[in-house]
């Protein structure tokens, strides 16, 4: 019986690990970082994650690192008057003291560049490093989930793309 006990606390205890998924440098707490499946002919896909700053030091995320993936950009999705899309290119998302940053489909993202024939599949884990101006790199892993209600904004990050 004691086992028994031992053996459902640790299963809970793994499993909360799994779902908490975030990850923490100086006041900083990255949450959920995920990207969604891509077509198999892609060549982009994009990341996503909620940054929390609870420090009194705005900080400024500038650079994300994947061994495997040979060009990485920071974006905002913008439309226009006209209802066209397009992505630009950012030098740096800023984190603002005691604010929350999320970087969702159709607003700010990482923009994952260079796929090559190798999409982003479902349970996919992609290792990475996030960079930030003052509080130094922090490795995370993006999960790469199934599409669904968490993409609301339409947009798919399977085509050729323009940036400025």
């Amino acid at each position: 019986m004691k086992n028994l006990i031992i053996t459902a606390v640790a299963a809970l205890l793994t499993s909360t690990a799994a779902f908490a998924h975030d990850y923490k440098v100086g006041g900083l707490t990255v949450m959920h970082p995920k990207a969604f499946e891509t077509a198999k002919n892609a060549n982009v896909g994009g990341g996503y994650m909620t940054i929390e700053n609870t420090s009194d030091i705005a900080d400024k995320l500038v650079a994300v690192h994947v061994a495997e993936i040979p060009r990485i950009e920071l974006h905002l999705s913008e439309t226009d008057a006209n209802g066209v899309a397009r992505m630009i290119k950012q030098d740096g998302v800023p984190i603002p003291a005691g604010e929350t940053v999320t970087l969702m489909p159709g607003g700010l993202h990482v923009m994952f560049m260079g796929l090559g024939g190798d999409p982003f599949e479902v349970g996919e884990k992609i290792e990475a490093t996030l960079v930030f101006e003052t509080a130094g790199e922090l490795d995370v892993v993006f999960n790469v989930e199934a599409r669904g209600t968490d993409d609301h904004s339409g947009m798919k990050h399977t085509g050729e793309m323009k940036t400025d």
